[in-house]
């Protein structure tokens, strides 16, 4: 969430930055007038409390010189309920203002380059040269299909369109990627947390999900009448299925003081994750490149603001690296503020080489959100002279492990059809 103070104070620094992640001219100029009707009515309120100041000076001078005070207690008493009634329609518009922070994106900081769309986004560096294939590569789907280790139709019986089975060797080898993730992971000073994958919609607004994305979100339940009873009291507590690790890793410290001392938390979760996929209808439609059930390996930070920076660093050659030791070509891309998720301040995307697709495609995105979640989810430290501040948050995927199924299977086929797998997964498939 952005400083509302910031909203208020500087409304026009805030909405030329805004402009450059594409935001709806509606949307802005609502806000704008829900801004300019606040700051009316604050100019007023102020106007009519010095107004009433100065004459309350005056019941002191008017005994002293023997007037009459009714008529100025009269005039005091008017200004009195103008003052009630112009507080109300501030606090009004005030709420109006906070409802807006909850769904403006954060602000782009000066790494992230403008830009409209991916189309915009700038490429850092390459790392591994793609293989050269002495044959035509064939799609991950269709090595699925003729290796057996996928099978689509029953994943739709089962469930719906977007779910998939792993059978056989392709659910051992999810099995052995996310315990070598987990363990790269961990030697690189992560530390390996569980969490549940159900969780309340408070923690979901702290990382920035809700409200602006519930369409995307697999709600499951709702609190029974004898646990809450009144709809106040049920409000903010619907349960829903985590469309990543972020959410519950981050929101660990939900509304906790913690101490600068024992920053940096970094964390590493293995989890399955659930997405609606709203508004993908028609793409990726083959193959399990965007499924609404899938399982991912999460790297998350929690920092002071100074270290942020190095913190992503860190982050990117933690994911690059495990992608380098699994022997998969890719390529790291600097988002646009056109492209950022909306609670990035800057990320850094991870695409891995697909010879199937004959391109690259995401496998990870590394984000600084700078203290946006933070603010949301009132997570603080105190600093060496015992004040509290907002900390830093990061995340990043390490990895999408289907993806990197994906990846193993197009990087490492034969002309026959069949799948090498990778040296380092070895051992995890004894």
């Amino acid at each position: 969430m952005i400083d509302l103070k910031l909203l208020v104070n500087d409304f026009e620094g805030v909405v030329a930055q805004l402009t450059k992640r594409n935001i709806d001219e509606v949307f802005l100029e609502t806000l704008r007038q829900t801004h300019l009707n606040y700051k009316q009515k604050k100019i007023a309120l102020e106007e009519l409390q010095a107004k009433q100041n100065s004459k309350t000076k005056l019941f002191a001078q008017y005994k002293q010189e023997g007037k009459d005070i009714q008529p100025l207690k009269k005039e005091c008493d008017l200004l009195k309920a103008e003052i009630t009634l112009y507080t109300q329609e501030i606090q009004g518009w005030e709420e109006k203002l906070q409802e807006f922070s909850h769904i403006i994106p954060n602000i782009p900081d000066s790494k992230t380059p403008i830009g409209k769309d991916e189309k915009d986004n700038v490429e850092i560096k390459k790392i591994l040269t793609p293989r050269e294939f002495s044959f035509t590569p064939k799609e991950h789907w269709e090595l699925a299909e003729q290796n057996g280790w996928i099978d689509f139709e029953r994943g739709v019986k089962l469930a719906k369109s977007r779910f998939s089975v792993f059978m056989g060797m392709a659910a051992k080898l999810e099995r052995a990627l996310i315990n070598y993730m987990l363990d790269f992971n961990t030697q690189r000073g992560f530390s390996e947390v569980g969490t549940p994958v159900i969780v309340n919609s408070q923690i979901l607004f702290g990382t920035g999900q809700l409200p602006k994305f519930e369409n995307d979100l697999f709600k499951i339940s709702d609190f029974e009448e004898e646990e809450l009873d009144s709809k106040e009291a049920k409000k903010g507590h619907e349960l829903y299925l985590i469309p990543t690790a972020e959410v519950t890793l981050t929101n660990l410290y939900n509304n906790e003081i913690l101490k600068e001392e024992d920053l940096p938390l970094m964390m590493t979760a293995y989890t399955p994750c659930f997405r609606k996929e709203a508004g993908s209808a028609g793409r990726d439609t083959r193959g399990i490149i965007r499924q609404h059930q899938f399982d991912k390996v999460e790297l998350v930070a929690i920092t002071t603001p100074q270290d942020s920076d190095i913190m992503q660093e860190r982050m990117v050659a933690c994911a690059s690296d495990l992608l380098t030791s699994l022997g998969l070509p890719h390529r790291l891309v600097q988002l646009c503020s056109g492209d950022l998720g909306f609670s990035a301040s800057n990320t850094i995307d991870i695409e891995v080489w697909l010879p199937g697709q004959n391109c690259y495609r995401e496998i990870s995105s590394i984000s600084n959100t700078r203290d946006f979640q933070a603010r949301r989810a009132k997570i603080r430290y105190k600093d060496s002279n015992k004040k509290n501040l907002l900390v830093h948050t990061l995340n990043g995927s390490s990895l999408a492990v289907g993806r990197t199924l994906v990846a193993i299977m197009e990087n490492y086929q034969n002309e026959d059809g069949s799948i090498e797998i990778p040296n380092v997964l070895q051992p995890y498939l004894r």
